[in-house]
């Protein structure tokens, strides 16, 4: 009897598992290009068995992706996310989205303050995602009273009308939430953590990104470098606090990638720039609920603490990586101003209008 063909090809994630990335985080194999695009089809598709696929989540992370794999995955996700690109350019915001859980989330106040700068900034999460499931931008703007539930094409109005936009991933990438059960009982994170950050459903050229460790922003560089999908011109990635997008105090690397050239490191030192204290200072008890508080009370001027030293500052690093600065001490100041004159609240008001 003849074999059904498969719609996939001759790599289905047990033979991967067997034959390439399943023998061990130092004797496994990387996959060819061609196999992770396929592993991560099938993946879309439903089609592994759940326990073959938790496997092979597994030996990915104990191997780890490289680029090429990781590149894969991303081009494979871009057929299923629904892109609305607004009419400016925004820098593209992807913090991690499994949330945080100890210190407040700047994101929504930072990049207002850009907005006010002349600096369009967009934010894309989903909510509760695993494994942290901890909160997210979502959640901070919904202590707003700002309408989250958006289609993209709202969310590009958004970003176009207010200088600051937030797409939700359920409603970008329905695709990737299906899957949020399986990674759920995982227990642990896996590359789905990694590639969701990278959706850019803005469809921005800019991609500002956090990281703990220099050679993951390296990985992540590269993996922008080899999709063929991903057309972002410019990377900036800093060491975050919780791993978000809130840059952490202290002695923090900093890495810029403009395409075409070499990746550029530095260390700042955040002290200089007016947030000279500890990642500690900037707990909260509630997350979501207290973030929104701060981020209330710093952009109508009435906090003008160690919050708003951080704000000012994640705001001048999102200035600085859409090209409107050229140091992040110039993006402070532009920052600074945007506050000081009122700007600032006024773009929170117009967020919450919309």
């Amino acid at each position: 009897m003849a074999q059904t063909a498969t719609p996939y090809g001759e790599w289905p994630l047990k033979r991967l598992m067997t034959e390439v990335v399943g023998s061990g985080h130092k004797s496994a194999d990387d996959m060819t290009r061609e196999q992770a695009a396929e592993a991560f089809r099938r993946i879309l598709g439903g089609e592994p068995d759940r326990t073959t696929l938790g496997a092979f989540w597994l030996a990915n992370r104990w191997k780890r992706n490289t680029p090429e794999e990781l590149a894969a995955y991303v081009d494979e996700m871009a057929d299923v996310v629904e892109t609305a690109a607004p009419a400016c350019d925004p820098v593209d915001c992807g913090a991690n989205y499994d949330g945080k859980g100890r210190s407040a989330l700047l994101g929504v106040a930072s990049g207002l303050v850009a907005a006010a700068a002349g600096t369009p900034v967009v934010a894309h999460s989903g909510d509760r995602v695993p494994t942290q499931k901890q909160d997210a931008y979502k959640h901070v703007l919904d202590e707003l009273g700002v309408r989250t539930d958006l289609a993209p094409a709202e969310s590009a109005d958004m970003t176009d009308d207010v200088g600051f936009g937030f797409y939700y991933q359920p409603n970008f990438a329905p695709a990737i939430v299906e899957l949020s059960d399986r990674r759920d009982r995982m227990g642990v994170r896996t590359f789905m953590n990694t590639i969701e950050t990278l959706a850019n459903p803005a469809g921005a050229s800019v991609h500002l990104g956090s990281f703990y460790h220099l050679p993951y922003a390296k990985r992540i560089i590269d993996t922008f470098g080899r999709s063929e999908t991903a057309d972002v011109d410019r990377v900036v990635m800093f060491q975050g606090l919780e791993g978000y997008d809130d840059v952490r105090p202290g002695s923090t690397k900093v890495a810029v990638w403009d395409r075409g050239g070499e990746i550029d490191d530095f260390d700042i030192e955040t002290p200089e720039y007016g947030m000279d204290f500890d990642s500690e200072d900037l707990a909260v008890d509630d997350v979501a609920a207290d973030s929104a508080a701060i981020t209330e009370a710093v952009l109508e001027g009435r906090r003008e603490d160690r919050f708003a030293d951080a704000i000012a500052v994640n705001a001048a690093l999102r200035i600085y990586a859409g090209g409107d600065a050229e140091s992040i001490a110039a993006g402070l100041d532009a920052a600074e101003a945007a506050i000081d004159s009122g700007e600032a609240a006024d773009r929170l008001d117009a967020l919450r209008e919309f």
